[in-house]
């Protein structure tokens, strides 16, 4: 199987990181464990003891976020890094490639390179026992890569109401009682958590193209869609970085809570 750099690299920093990662759950277990045995030798009013009660809480909840984002000043650098190549390589691209293609250009293509990651969503749907989806995703593909011309028109949901199903590996580990771990940022990637980079990385291992065409056409398929995401976005998100002040944090909360809402449904 070819190999995506991207990926490769990706691993060597999540192993490098891994003895912090256990450094920091061992800390935290400690404090958890201590907690309960904080009490006050004199007796306290009803009152009081509420009151620590709610102390308690907060401190769990501290140690809890800790456990969530323990590599944060990892993250913070490779947050920036990414935001600083963004603002000055992706989004000229982006903006120079909405120029030149008009959005239904745009559209065809953000079709046909989805259609073709229906590896992914079928086989997720299938571990999630979602027979809808399956049935959806099956349908839509047949339709879309017949009359839909390979895919550039999404005629299975314009046209027969059809809508896709989209689940992931992350989703399908959640599902299956694996962990988050802790929230990650890694260069030239969108965020993540630990299981959902590892399902990250089944996904790309799904791409049907990776295995019939060579690596320099694959990194240039994956490039291509982000760059059409990209070009997609840039309205929704133009002076949100003016108006936020802890972007990083913004983000951040943002994923995990958009994450948590995908595996209820």
């Amino acid at each position: 199987m070819k190999k995506n750099p991207l990926v490769v690299i990706s691993l060597v920093a999540l192993f490098c990181l891994g003895s912090e990662w256990v450094s920091a759950q061992n800390l935290d277990e400690k404090a958890k464990a201590e907690l309960p045995q904080r009490q006050d030798s004199k007796e306290v009013t009803q009152l009081d003891s509420a009151e620590h009660a709610e102390n308690q809480q907060d401190e769990l909840a501290t140690t809890a976020n800790r456990e969530w984002d323990p590599w944060e000043s990892f993250n913070e650098k490779n947050f920036e890094l990414n935001r600083q190549l963004d603002r000055y390589a992706l989004k000229p691209v982006a903006n120079a490639y909405k120029t030149v293609l008009p959005e239904p250009v745009r559209k065809s293509i953000g079709n046909a390179l989805d259609n073709l990651d229906v590896v992914r969503r079928l086989v997720n749907n299938l571990l999630q026992i979602k027979f809808d989806g399956v049935g959806r995703e099956v349908a839509r593909f047949a339709i879309n890569s017949t009359v839909g011309v390979g895919g550039l028109f999404d005629v299975a949901e314009k046209g027969f109401n059809i809508e896709p199903s989209d689940r992931d590996t992350g989703q399908t580990l959640g599902k299956y009682g694996v962990p988050a771990g802790p929230y990650l940022v890694l260069p030239f990637l969108p965020p993540f958590t630990v299981r959902d980079f590892f399902g990250f990385v089944a996904d790309t291992a799904m791409y049907p193209l990776s295995y019939f065409i060579p690596i320099g056409a694959t990194i240039g398929i994956g490039a291509t869609q982000r760059i059409n995401q990209r070009a997609e976005m840039i309205d929704k998100t133009d002076g949100i970085e003016e108006n936020v002040i802890d972007l990083y944090g913004s983000v951040r909360n943002a994923y995990l809570q958009h994450r948590a809402a995908e595996l209820k449904r």
